[in-house]
Formats: structure tokens, C-alpha cells, sequence
């Protein structure tokens, strides 16, 4: 995670796709407890879900929700049953989204008696007591992290919350191997290599039943505009989400990245109306770990 620029053609995370048994429920919450606001809602169309290669849902009610930072950043909620059998952080693939937010303590307080359950109560990170994170599941099984930066940290490129819970700025991908993942973003998007760390990640420690002190391998691979893929390599208990035929991945579903230039790999190119897209080209792509990874590219 350096402050130097890199060649990455990956930028900007401009959009988070989750599927979610209730759009309603969902806009209450992320509009009451977080200060999130629904600014679009439509259907999937059927060129979406050919480039999702989720032809099922087509005609899936969806809605936009985004901070009030007025920022580029959003959740889109596809409203689709719940998978009973998935649980958080035990497969491949997406596991969270991380929001930069000003007080984290007081969003802690002010959550009680939400639809989002606090599953890592706030605490400075091990590294830096500048940096002081929560960890949430919402209400259609999706994984928050809500990161305060209260210093700028030395060589971290971090972005500043210019509302109490801002734009996320970081996803988190687990897989089998974190070797594999970051040689799929290196080799497709010049994604600079990062340094592999041992960390604790309580939230996975608990879902897998291990000693909360369980170290795995992590690292921080640094985008452009302040933007970061976390790789997290999962236990050998992990597995891959299980995903019915045409459907989306329950969960966070994908992850939509601004782009420079397309890697040969790319499904199509498709010219969408509306958010996220703003006249951008889409394509889709699956990574190492199963993950739908949406561009967004130049028209």
C-alpha cells in the first residue's frame, strides 16, 4: 500500500454488487444507521446478465445506494433469494467490502439495534494506532469493514472520509492461494506485486472455528485512486462458493473497478445507460478465486 503511483490499469472500486433477499429492508438500514441514499433502482437487463453469465437474473429488481459524499462510489443490491447455506468468510471469492468512515466508535453506538450485526468490535489495527476499524454483517450476509483514519499513516496513500461513512477504498478477495491471486492481477492489469504478511483475521478465524490468534497470509495489492485489493489466502477448510447455475454468487456477488485497457480475457464489451457505467464500456472477467471482477473502460 504505497503513496507511489504505479502502473496498475485498475483504479478507481466504483461499485459493490450484493445479492439480497429484501431491497427494502436493505435501503432502511443502509439509510438509517450508515447515511448511505437510494439513487437509482431498476431491473437486471438481459445484456448484464449475459456479461454476468447469470442469465436468471434477468428482470431482478436492483437499487444504487451511495454516501452522501456525493463520491462515484455504490452498493447495488440485486434482490434474489437467500442462499441458506452460504456463511460468511469460509469460501473463495469477494468476502467484504471496507468503507472509510470518521468515527468509527460512534458508529459502533449508534448501531445498536440495527439490521447490522458488529462481529469485530472497534480496535487500532496491530500495526498502527492510526487506523482504527469495526468489522459488520449486514443484512443480506454481506461483510462491512468501517475504517477510521485518524493520522495519515507513512507510506500509505489512504483517502479521507468527507462524510461519517464514505466510500469504500478496499475489497477483500480470499482464495487457495494467495501466489495465484496476485499473479492473476499482475499478469492482467499490471497490478504491482505486494508483500506477503502474516495477520490475524478474526472474522474468519471465527467462522472456521480456529484460535482467534490464527495468523494468515495477506497482502495489500495497491490500485490507482486510492484503491485496494486485499488477497487473504483461507485455510484448507475454505471453499469455493457454491453458486446455482445462472445466478449470482450469494454475497458480495462482484466487484465493478474503473479501467484503462481491457486484458484479452474480458467477456464482450458492452455500452450500458445509467450508473455505474456513465457511458463507460463494461466488461466482466473471473480471477483466481472464482471472483467477477466488472470493468468499467473508456468508451
Amino acid at each position: 500500500m504505497s503513496g507511489q503511483s504505479n502502473c496498475s490499469s485498475l483504479g478507481n472500486i466504483t461499485c459493490v454488487t450484493v445479492r439480497a433477499p429484501d431491497l427494502g429492508a436493505i435501503e432502511i438500514a443502509y439509510t438509517d444507521f450508515l447515511g448511505y441514499r437510494r439513487t437509482d433502482s431498476g431491473t437486471v437487463s438481459a445484456g448484464q446478465a449475459a456479461l454476468w453469465n447469470a442469465e436468471s437474473m434477468i428482470g431482478a429488481p436492483f437499487i444504487l445506494m451511495c454516501p452522501a459524499s456525493n463520491s462515484e462510489f455504490m452498493f447495488r443490491f440485486i434482490e434474489w433469494p437467500t442462499d441458506p447455506a452460504y456463511v460468511p468468510y469460509t469460501t473463495y471469492g469477494w468476502s467484504a467490502s471496507e468503507l472509510v468512515v470518521q468515527d468509527v466508535d460512534q458508529l459502533a453506538d449508534n448501531l445498536d439495534g440495527s439490521a447490522f450485526e458488529i462481529i469485530g468490535p472497534p480496535k487500532n489495527l496491530s500495526f498502527t494506532d492510526d487506523i482504527r476499524a469495526m468489522q459488520l454483517r449486514g443484512p443480506a450476509d454481506e461483510i462491512l469493514y468501517l475504517t477510521q483514519i485518524k493520522n495519515l499513516v507513512p507510506g500509505l496513500d489512504l483517502p479521507s472520509a468527507r462524510c461519517p461513512v464514505d466510500r469504500g477504498f478496499i475489497v477483500i478477495l480470499a482464495g487457495e492461494s494467495i501466489s495465484r491471486m496476485q499473479n492473476f492481477y499482475e499478469r492482467q492489469f499490471d497490478v504491482p506485486e505486494a508483500a506477503v504478511l502474516e495477520s490475524r483475521i478474526t472474522v474468519a478465524s471465527k467462522a472456521f472455528g480456529l484460535p482467534l490468534e490464527q495468523r494468515y497470509p495477506i497482502a495489500a495489492l495497491s490500485l490507482r485512486d486510492q484503491s485496494f485489493i486485499e488477497v487473504d489466502e483461507f485455510p484448507a477448510a475454505a471453499a469455493p462458493r457454491n453458486v446455482r447455475l445462472g445466478e449470482l454468487p450469494p454475497g458480495i456477488a462482484i466487484v465493478s473497478f474503473q479501467c484503462n485497457t481491457a486484458p484479452g480475457i474480458v467477456n464482450g464489451l458492452q455500452n450500458f445507460s445509467g450508473p455505474p457505467y456513465q457511458k463507460r464500456l463494461a466488461g466482466c472477467c473471473r480471477g483466481a478465486a472464482g471472483e467477477l471482477v466488472e470493468l468499467l473502460l473508456p468508451a
